[in-house]
């Protein structure tokens, strides 16, 4: 099989296309055709490191997180998937060497491997995992809101989503106004504007507004209920002024700055939750409650992709994956795709 691996940190050029023996499963693994993956930040990030040629924790790794496939092989004790059935991954190549799926074939953990709706395309469930799994959390911390999602769950709800032109913020508008939420969201300009308004945010508001405050308190007067937000430090004089009583904060990026400053008298007259989410420790409970309720979206059309749905796909063959995480690295709008196989 064909598969992408680097031995060393660094730009997209340590990425190399070589050719590689299928494996067979074992005990309480699942082995999957990937059809489709998806390129993330994380991915990037990763293969980056903090400085060119750092050693890795194995020889080689082969990346790519997300990733939408028909599973071939099963290892014993796997149940909740069969030979042949339409699949969606998350967190493939975390802490493993050889599952990421940026290749042909790809043997990993059958807790990262969730069924795929026979109404969902490769390129929805290529598009799930770690930006649909963020978003779900960041809408289930609340101290007073749902600890799972459904139709009516964010009923009476607002929520705002900072950048809803990102993977996430796409996600988060459409989880958020499924479970019956009225959803703000913010962005740099017009063209971000209309990717968000077509995700279904019923209020798209330019960030560098200066009256930005007043137009969001002139939608919720209280102040909004939850906020999903990618830039913390750049956001935190705006989230602090719009968020009511007992809201929440979901913090799941660092855009804008690593470092925030908080008025703490502020923030405890308003009881305000500050949540930070990542995924890798967010606990396998969470994940699999996710994935269920994800699934459950998904059957109701409610995770549609392409630039029609707000997330912009751009597709490159899996010999040109270098140039598929430069243009993620680049800050590229919309969810990059790699087709690996015939679905």
């Amino acid at each position: 099989m064909k598969s992408i691996v680097y031995s060393q940190t660094g730009d997209p050029s340590v990425l190399h296309l070589v050719d590689r023996p299928a494996t067979e499963p074992g005990a309480g693994e699942v082995r999957v055709r990937i059809v489709v993956s998806g390129v993330n930040p994380t991915d990037w990030k990763s293969r980056r490191g903090s400085a060119p040629g750092e050693a890795l924790a194995f020889a080689d790794v082969v990346p790519g997180q997300d990733g939408a496939g028909i599973v071939e092989a099963l290892g014993t004790g796997v149940t909740h998937v069969a030979v042949g059935d339409r699949v969606w991954l998350l967190l493939a190549a975390y802490q493993r060497a050889n599952s990421g799926t940026s290749q042909e074939q790809s043997v990993l953990p059958a807790e990262r491997v969730f069924p795929l709706p026979v109404s969902a395309s490769f390129d929805q469930g290529a598009s799930l995992g770690v930006p649909a799994i963020t978003a779900y959390r960041a809408l289930t911390v609340a101290e007073d809101g749902p600890r799972r999602l459904q139709p009516g769950a964010l009923a009476g709800k607002v929520v705002l989503v900072a950048g809803g032109a990102g993977a996430v913020g796409h996600a988060a508008i459409q989880l958020a106004r499924w479970a019956g939420a009225s959803v703000i969201t913010t962005v740099s300009g017009p063209a971000k504007a209309a990717l968000a308004t077509a995700a279904g945010a019923q209020h798209v508001l330019t960030y560098t507004d200066p009256d930005i405050v007043a137009q969001i308190r002139a939608i919720a007067p209280e102040g909004v209920d939850q906020i999903v937000e990618v830039a913390p430090a750049q956001n935190a004089q705006l989230d602090l002024a719009v968020i009511r009583n007992r809201g929440s904060i979901a913090v799941y990026a660092n855009n804008g700055g690593d470092q925030m400053t908080l008025d703490v008298r502020r923030h405890f007259s308003l009881n305000v939750r500050y949540q930070f989410v990542l995924l890798y420790t967010v606990g396998a409970d969470v994940i699999r409650a996710a994935a269920e309720d994800i699934n459950a979206a998904l059957a109701d059309g409610a995770l549609a992709v392409g630039e029609e749905a707000g997330l912009a796909l751009h597709r490159f063959d899996l010999a040109h994956t270098a140039d598929a995480h430069a243009l993620v690295e680049s800050g590229a709008v919309g969810k990059v795709l790699i087709d690996v196989s015939v679905g």
